[in-house]
């Protein structure tokens, strides 16, 4: 049985994790964007990609749910226009 201090526990992890995810994945496009030219491209961008892939399924799985974007610190971001 979940009670509400385990509900409050888990939003409280999927908002935070969201934000940290977010974070990284902006960080990995910098990251990417700079390696630009470098040996170290490929690896970057494949980093990025990564990140692309969870915040894509996080976005997705959070919708099919019911779940608010905000709930879960992805709002505002489109892995399609910001990560690429």
């Amino acid at each position: 049985m979940t009670t509400r201090s385990d509900e409050t526990l888990m939003a409280n992890y999927l908002l935070d994790l969201g934000l940290l995810i977010r974070e990284k994945a902006f960080e990995a496009k910098k990251s990417r964007d700079t390696s630009i030219g470098t040996t170290d491209y490929d690896y970057e961008l494949g980093h990025l990609m990564a990140f692309y892939e969870i915040v894509s399924l996080m976005q997705q799985q959070a919708e099919a749910f019911g779940i608010p974007l905000s709930k879960i610190s992805l709002e505002n971001i489109d892995p399609d226009k910001d990560l690429l």
